[in-house]
């Protein structure tokens, strides 16, 4: 529960070692849907440099972090850190203009807090989109890559976003995460992208998240590839898993930015400039397959 030092227009300030309390979740979602017209059903966590698909979001209405007290501020370049509201394919839609990580400082469960402030908006379906390093040596830099599955791995490691006391009216304790990417959005994808003629930069695989900032030694890429790990970053997982939690059905998909160093003689040193660079040359692509999507889901069987 949060912590009572101060408060912000009835909010109180939250403590640094306390979460949020399902009732705290439920006064923000609040506050946020009294500065809108609109009633997402949709949800969509927009990655590195992904941030255009919000520009062509009808009927927009636009509430900055800024103005919504407790909700943390986005920090890294290319996530502007504002919510937008509106419509995408005549779907009701929210998107997060810029994401938190956990490399900015934050902890798990605040990073992953807007999903449950969705999911009290009203959302049943998440999409999580990221900029991922290639791992797989079939991929290239521009591929789009459907999550089939994922490995947490700061979650195996002892930073799963779901530690700590757990309320029954946000999930179960103890929440399968198998099917975690929903297998009908992921066929939907797949469809789509074939009637978009992306048969040929469409990949599917498993993402595995690393906590940051720091980019991958070749050593470490080698170590996450014979994990099985197809691309690797540094967001999204703690996403799905609160998602998944609470009963909303996710798809997520990775951008490929860059190939990672599997090989000390072909070293490639990513910079967060380049990400940036290939998002904005293949964000056209991502942002047509993810409104081709909506367009076609139907949103009665959430």
């Amino acid at each position: 529960m949060m912590t009572t030092d101060q408060s912000v227009e009835g909010f109180p300030i939250l403590g640094n070692e306390k979460s949020y309390s399902y009732e705290d979740i439920q006064l923000i979602a609040s506050k946020v849907l009294k500065q809108t017209k609109h009633k997402p059903s949709i949800g969509i966590i927009c990655g590195s440099g992904l941030g255009g698909l919000a520009d062509i979001v009808q009927d927009a209405e636009t509430v900055p972090y800024s103005s919504i007290p407790e909700f943390p501020v986005a920090t890294v370049k290319g996530h502007e850190g504002k919510l937008v509201f509106g419509y995408l394919e005549g779907k009701p839609v929210v998107l997060m203009r810029g994401r938190f990580h956990y490399y900015e400082g934050y902890p798990m469960w605040k990073v992953a807090m807007p999903v449950r402030v969705m999911k009290a908006m009203g959302i049943s379906t998440l999409i999580v989109t990221n900029a991922a390093g290639g791992l797989n040596e079939k991929f290239k830099t521009g591929d789009l890559m459907i999550l089939r599955d994922h490995i947490d791995l700061p979650g195996l490691t002892g930073e799963c976003v779901l530690i700590g006391k757990n309320d029954d009216r946000f999930g179960p304790r103890f929440p399968a995460m198998v099917g975690t990417y929903d297998p009908e959005l992921i066929e939907l994808a797949k469809e789509t992208a074939v009637n978009l003629g992306y048969s040929s930069i469409l990949r599917e695989g498993t993402y595995i998240m690393i906590g940051g900032p720091s980019f991958e030694t070749v050593a470490e890429s080698r170590l996450l590839r014979n994990w099985g790990a197809d691309a690797v970053g540094m967001s999204t997982v703690p996403e799905s898993v609160v998602a998944k939690h609470c009963g909303i059905r996710v798809f997520g998909i990775s951008l490929i930015t860059d190939m990672c160093s599997l090989s000390y003689d072909e070293v490639n040193a990513t910079t967060h400039e380049e990400v940036l660079a290939i998002g904005e040359k293949r964000a056209g692509d991502l942002q047509k397959l993810i409104c081709s999507m909506i367009g076609n889901m139907n949103l009665n069987n959430n």
